[in-house]
């Protein structure tokens, strides 16, 4: 029997779409897996633990002015939202650190502190970042930060006691500059909680990465290529559901599907009134990436 009429023995795995190599031994040339041959359990009920002694560290990052050669107007509405945040997830169990307008090298470092802390006794880590926005950074009051320079820094290579728990990264950012139409579907409600007095305004331009690895989320105020609304008095509306929806539920309900839930009550809002006329009436539909393995609860610590 010549080389071409031999099968491989059953069990050998192939390469598609390639040809076999000749070996110099005579073997055959198979394709093998680096894992123990054993069957993982998949639960589909698997939680992250979150009995550890403290909830862990939230950080926000607040900015409402920025350096003038920026030509970014000014966050009106982000105090809100950071005084609305801060009671959310103080109430949730979290260590807030709040900062307003840091410089960039000022935001890096307090980042980089975070990052080496000892997280063994907390449940997760979440990092909130409230500003203007352009392709894959965020503004500092000074200048741009990479994302990913942010969400690096919570990897395992190089924040080891947060292996493993869940790193929630929140971004109040416009992540390209498109309107989002209305369109009519056949059963929404009929949805008009804008206050006639409260102007939207949005927040610049495009925010885009993600990071690698397991165990993060990212949950962004809007879709890819359009704008984030924000009201001067109430804040944004992206921040508004989120808190309401966790103020209401997170001590109770799965984090992935409460995001899903924020989404909805997103979506059924519309600009009212707004200096930028091309702005009324139009949506906004947040999204989230997640590289969780488990599912997510913030269930009351038990004293």
């Amino acid at each position: 029997m010549s080389g071409s009429d031999r099968q491989p023995p059953a069990g050998h795995v192939q390469l598609d779409s390639r040809p076999i190599l000749p070996t110099t031994d005579g073997n055959e040339n198979i394709t093998e897996v680096d894992a123990f041959n054993i069957r993982q359990s998949h639960d589909l009920e698997e939680k992250y633990k979150m009995g550890h002694q403290r909830r862990g560290v939230a950080l926000i990052f607040n900015h409402e002015y920025f350096y003038w050669k920026l030509k970014l107007l000014d966050r009106r509405g982000t105090r809100a939202d950071r005084d609305n945040l801060n009671r959310t997830l103080t109430d949730l169990g979290f260590e807030v650190r709040i900062f307003d307008d840091l410089k960039a090298e000022d935001v890096k470092k307090r980042i980089e502190e975070a990052s080496r802390e000892d997280h063994s006794n907390a449940d997760c880590f979440v990092c909130v970042f409230l500003s203007h926005g352009e392709d894959d950074h965020i503004y500092a009051y000074d200048t741009e930060i990479k994302i990913q320079t942010m969400t690096d820094m919570f990897r395992g290579d190089k924040c080891q006691s947060l292996v493993g728990k869940p790193k929630i990264f929140i971004i109040q950012a416009c992540r390209g500059d498109k309107h989002d139409d209305a369109v009519i579907a056949h059963d929404a409600p009929d949805n008009s909680s804008e206050s006639p007095v409260n102007e939207t305004e949005v927040d610049a331009a495009g925010v885009y990465t993600l990071p690698a690895g397991a165990d993060f989320i990212m949950c962004y105020s809007v879709a890819p290529g359009y704008y984030s609304h924000r009201e001067i008095f109430n804040g944004s509306w992206y921040i508004q559901d989120l808190c309401e929806t966790l103020r209401k539920h997170g001590s109770s309900g799965e984090f992935t599907e409460l995001l899903t839930v924020v989404n909805r009550k997103v979506s059924y809002r519309r600009v009212g009134m707004s200096k930028d006329i091309n702005a009324i009436g139009k949506k906004q539909i947040p999204s989230f990436v997640s590289m969780l393995t488990k599912k997510l609860y913030f269930h009351p610590k038990s004293n």
